[in-house]
């Protein structure tokens, strides 16, 4: 049995090589404090967000793309692998896990560790902006240059790829977090009304876009007035949050843009021709690939699912291990 998972700040893939996507949660999970228990994982968590007694506690145990919370996160993927393989498992899963091309010796090996405590056999890590790349259907064996921009919840990485390896990469710890940040900050200041995690992730997926739009769409939501310290419902307008996140937005092309110096020049005009590929949930935000586009003079390009890229590379890696040998990191 082979799993594949990525790991994310926000949501977490599981794909398996005979079913595909099987599973798809956010990253949270749910404990009490009393008998320190797992009250619950995945969507359900996600709800009580923001909305608990002081009895239950609410963790994101990862923090940027690594492990911030050990034990939350080893509980979060026995959950998972429980869901896809039953409770009572009698042969130990091979777990293939994405992890941030950034990650240092110690954070790779809490990962490890995790998925072996999980219950896994073996635990291979893989760099994401690899998996994503083979995710989007990009050829990364082949000797010309492909460049890939994963945009998660917790980091943002650009790399460009070629024979299998990555040529030049950076790794930002800015992304759809701070994203959501942005927008529940100015909020707060410009309105003087304080919002919740969930309302700032919804205000960006319903109506935020990266450059500003002739006819916009306006979103009510309600929060606390700040003054008053009552709730109160406000409206707001697609080019008023496309103000508010322009900062973190222009944070993420700054590192595309040293990506694209650091670049080998016969590799910078295969990028030329091909653009540069965008993934993760970072890419959903509306207008995003032509700001990229924009700010950079290279073309670029949505892949097909960017949510679920970087967990179709595990599947493909899975499969050929043999050949991917080079993009596999750790095996322990």
């Amino acid at each position: 049995m082979k799993i594949g998972i990525d790991l994310g700040t926000c949501n977490s893939v599981v794909f398996t090589p005979q079913k595909g996507v099987v599973l798809q949660e956010p990253s949270v999970v749910a404990v009490t404090l009393a008998e320190n228990k797992i009250l619950a994982v995945g969507e359900t968590a996600k709800e009580m967000l923001g909305r608990t007694p002081d009895t239950i506690r609410i963790y994101r145990p990862l923090k940027d793309g690594v492990i911030a919370d050990f034990r939350v996160t080893q509980a979060m993927l026995k959950y998972f692998l429980d869901k896809v393989c039953g409770r009572w498992r009698i042969l130990k899963p091979e777990l293939m896990i994405g992890v941030p091309a950034g990650i240092t010796s110690t954070e790779k090996r809490a990962v490890i560790e995790a998925g072996m405590n999980a219950g896994a056999k073996a635990v291979y890590l893989a760099k994401e902006p690899i998996l994503a790349a083979i995710g989007a259907g990009i050829p990364i064996n082949s000797c010309s240059g492909n460049m890939i921009v994963d945009v998660g919840g917790g980091t943002s990485e650009v790399a460009v790829i070629s024979l299998g390896g990555i040529v030049t990469c950076s790794s930002l710890r800015t992304a759809g977090d701070k994203i959501d940040l942005a927008i529940s900050d100015y909020i707060k200041k410009k309105h003087n009304l304080a919002i919740g995690e969930q309302t700032a992730e919804e205000v960006k997926i319903k109506i935020a876009t990266a450059l500003p739009e002739k006819e916009e769409k306006k979103i009510e939501i309600r929060g606390r007035d700040l003054i008053l310290g009552l709730p109160k419902n406000i409206k707001i307008s697609a080019n008023e949050i496309c103000g508010a996140i322009s900062d973190t937005l222009i944070e993420i092309i700054q590192v595309i843009k040293s990506v694209l110096r650091e670049t080998p020049p016969e590799l910078s005009a295969d990028v030329m021709d091909k653009g540069m590929v965008l993934s993760g949930g970072g890419a959903l935000l509306r207008n995003f690939p032509e700001l990229i586009a924009q700010s950079t003079g290279v073309p670029c390009t949505m892949a097909e699912d960017p949510l679920t890229c970087v967990a179709e590379g595990t599947g493909v890696v899975l499969e050929n291990l043999d050949t991917y040998k080079k993009s596999v990191m750790v095996k322990k």
